[in-house]
């Protein structure tokens, strides 16, 4: 999962030079990592597709993406899930029904372990926003969601979930960031 890039808010807006070059190193390393990619997922907000596009060039030149299917969706748009532990209120209590709901129908379409009846890997690149991955995060390791809040990621980071077909998750890393120069690095 990638954190798109330098925002304002939640509006839909476009990534600055900052985040557009935060955006190319990721892409470089995604396909460093030599993994032959299967899926791309990603919000239809703006700044998530452009973050999308600039990893998907960087994939392109590596040969990592060739059979990768691409996907956008509304379900993945920045939102706030669920009311946090301890509560903090940083927006209506009404978007958490809006919101959560949506983000919680994005979990469960793409974090799931795979079909009995697959039986090869797949790598897929989720791109959309924070508070979708935090979210994610918690819950695909049972942790209670209201946590969401207690993580931080930077902009551009990567998280890595693992599902095995027999239900275990394992994280490697939750907003790695150290693919970029510390001046690239920042938070929204």
């Amino acid at each position: 999962m990638v954190n798109t890039n330098k925002i304002q808010m939640i509006k839909d807006c476009i990534l600055t030079k900052l985040g557009q070059q935060q955006a190319e190193s990721t892409g470089k390393r995604l396909s460093d990592l030599g993994v032959k990619y299967t899926g791309l997922v990603v919000s239809t907000m703006t700044r998530a597709r452009e973050t999308a596009d600039i990893i998907l060039k960087e994939l392109r030149k590596a040969e990592l993406c060739k059979d990768i299917e691409f996907s956008e969706t509304d379900m993945l748009r920045e939102g706030h899930p669920i009311h946090t532990e301890p509560y903090v209120r940083f927006k209506r209590d009404s978007w958490e029904f809006i919101d959560g709901a949506r983000i919680e129908a994005a979990f469960r379409r793409h974090v799931h372990r795979a079909h009995y009846s697959e039986r090869e890997e797949q790598h897929d690149i989720i791109v959309c926003h924070a508070n979708v991955i935090r979210y994610f995060v918690c819950r695909a390791l049972q942790n209670p969601p209201e946590g969401w809040l207690r993580m931080g990621l930077a902009n551009g980071s990567i998280t890595e979930v693992t599902l095995e077909p027999t239900g275990e998750v394992y994280i490697a890393c939750i907003g790695d960031k150290g693919h970029m120069t510390s001046d690239m690095v920042t938070f929204s």
